[in-house]
């Protein structure tokens, strides 16, 4: 359960696919002059995100990757199919984004209509790509934590164009310098959002390593040498006192 947390706020906040990794920056400037719509393709966002990245991660677990094909029989176990990881996954976004579209133009043709060509753009956005490779080279070790992570990494996503949006709509009211106005004020505002973000990263980390005196050995190695050390230091304690009850 702690795990599934930890990956949870760290997709959102701390490795955020805006502010960290600025992939999806295309659509985030775009799409992001009213709120309304960039909640819609925030929302169409997190969908692909949290359908394509679990079906990914069966493909590479048991498609892709060296040895994957074990379960065909022993004799496939030295195939490697890693190299066809883009063909399949841009495959099964497409899939995806086109679903997306279909579903969009028919209950919400002015959402539709507002998001325009950047709705079938999101099959060659950064950012969902980016979600598969990222579960693939992180090695996420089960399908629950990878549909955790697709879902947090839209939300996080989501949360970005959701906040620049807002942002956006209120500065028009403001008095922008004329060399900042449009994209200029835009990136200054993400720069300090991305720095807002990232501060939570102290969530998250800290020393977790017990004191020096607390620290138990591993190795045989290690235990050998802290017995020797433990009796070097009883050896001293013992020529102490029998100097003192000399001197006495």
């Amino acid at each position: 359960m702690l795990e599934h947390l930890e990956l949870f706020f760290k997709s959102i906040f701390i490795d955020n696919m805006v502010f960290a990794v600025f992939l999806g920056m295309c659509s985030y400037l775009a799409v992001s002059k009213k709120v309304s719509t960039a909640v819609g393709l925030g929302a169409a966002v997190i969908f692909v995100l949290a359908v394509t990245v679990p079906l990914n991660w069966l493909l590479d677990q048991y498609l892709l990757r060296e040895g994957a094909l074990v379960w065909l029989g022993p004799e496939y176990a030295d195939y490697n199919l890693s190299f066809l990881s883009f063909i399949l996954f841009i495959a099964t976004i497409a899939t995806m984004v086109q679903l997306v579209e279909i579903v969009v133009e028919k209950f919400s043709p002015s959402l539709y209509n507002s998001l325009g060509i950047f709705l079938p753009l999101i099959a060659v956005n950064c950012a969902i790509l980016g979600g598969s490779l990222f579960m693939q080279a992180r090695e996420i070790p089960s399908l629950g934590l990878a549909l955790n992570y697709g879902v947090s990494s839209g939300i996080g996503w989501f949360l970005a164009i959701l906040a620049i949006a807002a942002i956006r709509e209120k500065i028009r009211y403001s008095n922008v310098p004329p060399p900042l106005r449009g994209l200029g004020i835009t990136f200054i505002i993400t720069g300090l959002m991305g720095i807002g973000f990232q501060s939570f990263g102290g969530m998250l980390t800290g020393d977790n390593e017990p004191p020096e005196d607390e620290q138990t050995p591993t190795t045989v190695k290690q235990v050998e040498e802290k017995e020797l050390i433990n009796k070097e230091i009883e050896d001293e304690e013992k020529a102490v006192s029998y100097n003192e009850v000399i001197k006495e």
